[in-house]
């Protein structure tokens, strides 16, 4: 990555933090993100805080989509910054308005040691309780202060009157011509006290008009608003729940929720305590749901106008073992009310030839399915292929799902149906021999649009994968590919037709030189020419988003 001269000169200002003084306060505020990427990029903890704290703007976006190469910000530059949204919001040069940290996020004990969701959920919600903390004090400070104020006064004005009256009372004994003032003349002045000390009372109340409050704000005033993808799981949950429920000087809104490991009850309390037009997806996983909870939250998800992303994974969904019929119909009808919905994830839940019941009841085609260990069968498979989503699908996960001649037909369908739109494909762990690929290949090759493709985890020999490589060399759009280990680079003693499972446990055999096989695939990458092939057979660390 080329860094332009901006980038270059900013890198080393932000470099040298004991020359902050001297430059920060005349820097023009174009200048602010180009500093604060490079304190980002140079891990400077100190110029983020000192750039936010007197953010010139009324927004700021921090995070988003990485590019190739690019890692998270680091843990303590994310903390920097949050601290400085805090003392920001009494400092008179900072403008800040919204602060969106949506995507922020990384990979804990990645790189450079980002900060994870957990970790960026939990310190976003302390934050928040700090802030309103903060505006608490400052607001009972204010109040002292006032009132402080307020009896000097009233004591000044009763001087005031005092040395009146005893003029008054001079005057009239050294002037016997004038008329002698009774308890009325003395009443008079008593009033003109009293009425200037609720005009001075009714300044201090907000909304009475009079005289201006000293705090910046009023208790229940929100002066920024803090946009972010929460992950939330039992630990954190608590936390979540009160930091929602602040109200105060910052206002936490969700863009995207990730759920794990909390109950249904638990669920829908988070869920009433989100802002309805600003959550974009739902990501529940490892709660146990079961169908009459996904049920039960359905109804409410439906109240989010924007929700076009929902994602169940291992949630103990099993059709086979509740009642059918009117399990379905309840989830059919939930569906049908997400009108935005686009991507739907579905991991591990038991509905063998149900796909039609629920597919079907999307109002809106899908852009994103994800079916992994759904056990579909050649009926799921050919509803699928027929189905309306089909033409619209851009990214489809159908791995651990078993392929054989029976459903061969559906997925050829499937493929030549979503050629032009289809980005993403995955069918690893689908027992894919040899032949059955074979006869896949041509379809695969008339996806156009395809920029990735996993195969991991099937039963292929290297005759079959040196073919997979020839027709992924002729796919120009294609930028990674996840092929799996040949069965020729396994120890001795595999089945015939290894499952996903046995490929993933049996070990590689030692004496087999596992490098040829990587440099074999290359040097079909060299003699086509295509450079721009990412080859990889590492399941774990494969990213199919890397390519976008």
């Amino acid at each position: 990555m080329v860094l332009s001269l901006v980038s270059l000169c900013a890198k080393e200002v932000v470099g040298d933090h004991s020359s902050s003084p001297s430059w920060l306060r005349w820097v023009p505020r174009e200048l602010y993100r180009s500093l604060l990427e490079a304190a980002f990029a140079s891990c400077r903890p100190l110029a983020v805080g000192e750039l936010v704290q007197r953010w010139p703007e009324r927004t700021l976006r921090v995070g988003g989509r990485r590019k190739q190469g690019q890692t998270a910000p680091n843990r303590l530059c994310i903390q920097a910054m949050l601290l400085a949204i805090v003392r920001g919001l009494s400092d008179q040069r900072c403008l800040l308005q919204l602060l969106d940290v949506s995507g922020l996020q990384g990979d804990e004990g990645g790189i450079g040691d980002p900060m994870g969701g957990w970790s960026l959920t939990v310190a976003l919600c302390t934050m928040v309780v700090q802030a309103r903390a903060g505006a608490q004090r400052a607001q009972r400070k204010g109040e002292r202060e006032r009132k402080r104020f307020s009896v000097l006064e009233r004591e000044r004005d009763v001087k005031r009157e005092r040395g009146q009256i005893d003029q008054f009372n001079g005057d009239k004994t050294n002037n016997s011509e004038r008329t002698v003032p009774g308890p009325a003349g003395e009443e008079e002045l008593v009033k003109g006290v009293r009425r200037r000390m609720e005009i001075h009372k009714k300044s201090e109340q907000p909304g009475l008009g009079g005289g201006k409050t000293e705090e910046k704000h009023e208790d229940n005033e929100v002066l920024v608003h803090v946009r972010a993808d929460l992950f939330v799981n039992a630990r954190s949950w608590e936390r979540v729940r009160v930091a929602l429920n602040t109200s105060g000087p910052l206002n936490l809104q969700c863009r995207y929720l990730r759920v794990e490991e909390i109950s249904v009850s638990s669920i829908r309390t988070l869920l009433d305590l989100l802002s309805r037009r600003g959550v974009l997806g739902i990501d529940i996983r490892y709660s146990n749901l079961g169908v009459a909870g996904l049920a039960e939250l359905l109804p409410l998800l439906s109240t989010f106008p924007a929700l076009n992303s929902l994602r169940l994974h291992y949630c103990n969904l099993d059709f086979r073992r509740d009642s059918q019929e009117e399990t379905l119909r309840e989830l059919s009808q939930g569906l049908a009310n997400l009108q935005e919905l686009r991507r739907l994830s579905l991991t591990a839940l038991r509905l063998p030839g149900q796909l039609r019941v629920l597919l079907s009841s999307l109002p809106q085609p899908l852009e994103i399915l994800e079916l992994p260990y759904l056990s579909l069968s050649p009926a799921d498979l050919a509803y699928l292929s027929c189905s309306h989503h089909t033409a619209t699908l851009q990214q489809l996960d159908l791995s651990e799902n078993r392929l054989d001649e029976n459903t061969l037909t559906s997925i050829r369908r499937l493929l030549s149906q979503a050629s032009s739109t289809l980005q993403h494909l995955s069918l690893s762990g689908c027992g894919l021999t040899d032949g059955l690929l074979g006869l896949l290949l041509p379809s695969l090759g008339c996806c156009c649009s395809l920029k990735s493709l996993a195969l991991a985890l099937n039963p292929l020999s290297m005759a079959g994968l040196m073919d997979l490589m020839k027709m992924a060399v002729r796919m120009p759009s294609l930028r990674q590919l996840l092929y799996p280990n040949p069965l020729e680079d396994y120890q001795p003693g595999l089945p015939d037709l290894p499952s996903s499972a046995q490929l993933l446990d049996w070990p590689l055999d030692e004496t087999t030189d596992i490098s040829a096989t990587s440099s074999q695939l290359n040097r079909v990458l060299i003699d086509s020419g295509r450079s721009d092939l990412l080859l990889t057979c590492d399941l774990l660390n494969y990213d199919k988003d890397l390519v976008d």
